[in-house]
């Protein structure tokens, strides 16, 4: 529950806000404490940094850390969970949306940050360079298995890299030529180029190193790219009242409609699954993909429906996945039990 300390005449509240260490992580949620202030007088919020399982392990695929949630989600949950924290910034991307969250509850999504992929590259290279001959003898890094799948449609003959590290990391390592560590203890690369968040790269002070951002129809972004969630405890009442405050209703229905897709498909963090909407007066459009790994088979719907419905909005757009074959391919790359 969220704390009241009280003076002479002076009701204070503070909320604790758990973050990963990440400079963007970070930048978030210095951009949640300042809504939040404005919206609440007299509320303090604490910032408690957290190194999570996905932070120390630079090396590995994030499957092996139980996906994006196991990897950056799960102990900040935990500590929400046990009371040491009144809430938790998250990337709305990396939050599992094929499984339900006992006890927990999203109380607050921030205005989107532009959604879009965007390319990096090293020695001022342009797209149109990496784009002669399909890629062909450059290497692109990225950890998403989405954007492989995607870059690997795009660009046939250019090499996919395996490429961690948090958003200003990864480019110093381009830049200077570092090799990509292995969890096999080899390396690889270096790289020539790197396909990121847009979002991201502005919130680390980067956005001049964008060399090229993809359109929807070249990359579709990830559920959720670009939105900031804030999780709490369902039943701190007194936390969702104050992060009600700072939630954006258009990022909520954009949400539901994405997250909505991935839960009918049972998608799990090793499938290439996209999913983007967007709102026009009344109605709300939803556009959706699943992918192979190779970026070889690739089935996409689009579909509008009225703003007011967006879950089942997603629905339909799921359901026609599914009838498309979208589970055959999901089950393909679904790791071994």
């Amino acid at each position: 529950m969220s704390e009241c300390r009280k003076g002479p005449g002076v009701n204070t509240y503070s909320m604790r806000i758990g973050t990963r260490k990440s400079t963007m992580a970070l930048a978030q949620t210095d951009e949640i404490a300042r809504q939040l202030t404005a919206a609440v007088p007299g509320l303090v919020v604490e910032i408690v940094k957290f190194e999570t399982a996905g932070d120390q392990d630079q090396t590995g695929k994030l499957l092996n850390l139980g996906g994006k949630g196991g990897a950056f989600v799960g102990q900040i949950r935990d500590a929400v969970r046990d009371g040491r924290l009144q809430a938790a910034m998250h990337s709305l991307k990396d939050m599992p949306g094929n499984e339900d969250t006992p006890g927990l509850v999203i109380g607050a999504l921030l205005v989107r940050d532009p959604p879009s992929d965007a390319l990096v590259t090293r020695d001022g290279m342009s797209f149109a360079d990496i784009q002669r001959h399909g890629g062909r003898g450059f290497k692109i890094g990225t950890n998403a298995v989405r954007r492989a799948a995607y870059i690997r449609r795009l660009l046939p003959e250019a090499e996919v890299i395996h490429y961690r590290g948090a958003a200003d990391t990864r480019v110093r390592k381009l830049d200077n030529g570092e090799m990509q560590r292995l969890p096999n203890g080899g390396a690889i690369g270096p790289a020539d180029a790197l396909v990121m968040a847009r979002a991201g790269l502005e919130r680390v002070g980067l956005a001049n190193r964008i060399a090229h951002e993809f359109t929807p129809h070249e990359i579709l972004p990830a559920v959720g790219q670009g939105i900031v969630a804030v999780e709490c405890a369902a039943s701190d009442w007194q936390t969702r009242a104050y992060l009600a405050k700072i939630d954006d209703a258009t990022a909520r229905l954009c949400a539901d409609a994405e997250r909505e897709v991935l839960w009918v498909l049972n998608g799990h963090c090793n499938s290439p699954v996209a999913g983007y909407a967007t709102t026009d007066g009344g109605e709300i459009s939803l556009t959706a993909a699943v992918l192979d790994e190779r970026g070889g088979q690739f089935i996409e719907v689009a579909r509008r429906g009225p703003a007011e419905r967006p879950r089942e909005l997603g629905r339909a757009v799921g359901f026609e996945l599914l009838a498309k074959g979208a589970a055959e391919i999901i089950e393909r790359t679904r790791p071994a039990v």
